[in-house]
């Protein structure tokens, strides 16, 4: 699951946001996504259209949704939501509700994982119960 937290200093972070979620209504979330990471440094306005654009969104759509700003309080509620739960910044990630804060390198990924997948395997639980019984009804941080 994906959550935005534009922070607030950050003046392309909210645009960035609403373009990815503009994007999204049209199936296209991830292609925008990639574009504007490998670009962080070329973030405006008239590049969240060409790259909606080259990943093929319909452009009227994307165009109102973008100047309504459509999902901006979707985008607040994330916000709270990571603030809730002690996300400050960016990138964060919660693993079975393990925070892994900041850009890590993939083994401190694998690492985690591999110690909740352990776990997981350990409980004797279904894995599509694991996580509501092993994870939120323990108390744990969940999305």
């Amino acid at each position: 699951m994906f959550k935005h937290n534009p922070l607030g200093f950050h003046p392309n972070a909210m645009p960035a946001a609403l373009a990815a979620e503009c994007a999204r209504e049209q199936g296209k979330f991830w292609q925008i996504s990639e574009l504007m990471f490998a670009n962080q440094q070329q973030l405006s306005p008239d590049n969240y259209e060409k790259w909606a654009q080259q990943v093929g969104v319909d452009m009227g759509r994307f165009k109102k949704c973008f100047a309504d700003q459509k999902y901006k309080s979707r985008i607040e509620e994330d916000q709270r939501t990571s603030m809730q739960l002690g996300a400050r910044g960016t990138p964060a990630f919660f693993i079975n509700g393990r925070f892994l804060s900041g850009a890590q390198p993939q083994p401190a990924f694998e690492a985690l994982i591999d110690e909740e997948l352990k776990k997981a395997k350990a409980s004797g639980m279904a894995a599509k119960e694991y996580y509501q019984k092993a994870v939120v009804e323990k108390g744990e941080k969940s999305m």
